[in-house]
């Protein structure tokens, strides 16, 4: 019974080296009254830690995510490779992933959907924007479309 519980709170992970684009994200799910979770890590080795739930992210009340938010330009794994082996192994792949990134160029777009990224976005400049975005990313993610 305890794990439905778990299946079906919605958590978002934020993969981000940027703190403030992390509390915006954040601020702007909370703003939109996200009835989820939205968890955070730094780098892309934080994330795969996350994923694995090893490391300081070991919990046995463990949520996995049912959307990860992943910046391409992170510390020590970058978002590239993160793609790259979530997509390949078999208990993670089917979690959506939208890239977020402040990237416009092609190649990394190109890039992103061939490593298997459900969506790419570009980080919006100002808190309006990004208050519009993260609004369809709810409305997609959580009401349009049923997810694993």
């Amino acid at each position: 019974m305890e794990i439905e519980k778990l299946d079906t709170k919605r958590c978002i992970l934020v993969a981000d080296d940027d703190t403030d684009d992390q509390f915006m994200l954040k601020e702007a799910f909370a703003s939109l009254n996200f009835d989820g979770e939205i968890q955070c890590v730094e780098n892309g080795e934080e994330l795969l830690d996350y994923l694995n739930n090893k490391g300081k992210y070991k919990d046995p009340s463990f949520l996995l995510p049912k959307l990860i938010l992943l910046d391409l330009n992170m510390p020590k794994i970058d978002g590239r490779q993160c793609l790259k082996i979530i997509k390949s192994n078999v208990n993670l792949c089917k979690i959506p992933i939208i890239i977020f990134s402040t990237s416009n160029n092609p190649e990394d777009i190109s890039q992103s959907y061939e490593l298997g990224a459900n969506s790419y976005v570009i980080k919006p400049y100002s808190y309006n924007e990004l208050i519009e975005v993260v609004d369809i990313i709810k409305k997609y993610w959580f009401s349009a479309v049923k997810i694993p």
